[in-house]
């Protein structure tokens, strides 16, 4: 409880709060860490999922890439938990500037987020590879198998997978808000995934939190280091 406190005075005394958000965010509102592979997956699949959403396995393999995306990575049930609603409303009131995502779920704009930072892209953003038309997360749901464009070209989701790069306007639009910000809050991540995990280090502010369940490479040196779910820990704390 005494870190809940420090933390509420930490959010209160900052104007200019940068949110770093990953997979641990959105476990709470039912969305399981692809990385965590349990007996009924290992039975399912014969590729590790790091193979399966790259970009040379999308590439040549792309009915087995829908297969496993729309099973393990599609969650359109999924509901902001309190993590996601207390961002928005710190951002909504003023006090924080934006939110860094490494999650591809849209829960951070669910709640109300306005200036999210998609890191690795979004499952609601869904493009032919030939002509570049848009389509929605309910088109690629109600495809069957590979999804097509009217145009006859594959729908690629929108969604950067291994061996592919960040996209340049989005990384430096993340960089920018954490040279800004005063307080950077890194929840729910292990920051083990790079580049996304090497922002961190463009933060010169006064205040660098920390939660997640697991250790990371940030622990020595956060301000305040919390071991538990962000959910419930922003369940406790009040937006002024």
């Amino acid at each position: 409880m005494e870190k809940i406190k420090t933390l509420q005075r930490i959010l209160d005394e900052s104007d200019k709060i940068v949110f770093f958000t990953g997979a641990g965010v959105s476990t709470e509102s039912g969305i399981p860490d692809f990385r965590s592979v349990d007996g009924l997956y290992s039975q399912k699949y014969q590729y590790p999922p790091e193979a399966i959403i790259s970009h040379s396995f999308y590439k040549y393999n792309p009915q087995e890439f829908y297969r496993f995306y729309k099973d393990r990575m599609i969650y359109p049930d999924a509901k902001p938990n309190m993590a996601h609603i207390k961002m928005a409303e710190l951002e909504s009131k003023g006090k924080a500037i934006g939110v860094i995502t490494q999650n591809i779920d849209g829960l951070h704009q669910a709640a109300g987020s306005k200036n999210v930072y998609e890191l690795h892209g979004s499952i609601h953003r869904n493009y032919c590879t030939k002509c570049h038309r848009f389509y929605d997360l309910d088109y690629i749901i109600n495809s069957e198998g590979i999804p097509h464009c009217s145009c006859g070209g594959i729908i690629k989701p929108d969604v950067v997978l291994y061996e592919e790069g960040l996209d340049d306007a989005t990384l430096y639009g993340a960089i920018g808000a954490i040279r800004q910000a005063d307080c950077m809050v890194i929840a729910g991540t292990s920051l083990v995934v790079y580049p996304a995990a090497g922002l961190v280090n463009y933060f010169r502010g006064k205040y660098l939190v920390l939660i997640n369940l697991s250790a990371t490479s940030q622990d020595s040196a956060a301000d305040l280091l919390i071991k538990a779910k962000v959910g419930e820990v922003f369940e406790k704390i009040v937006v002024q």
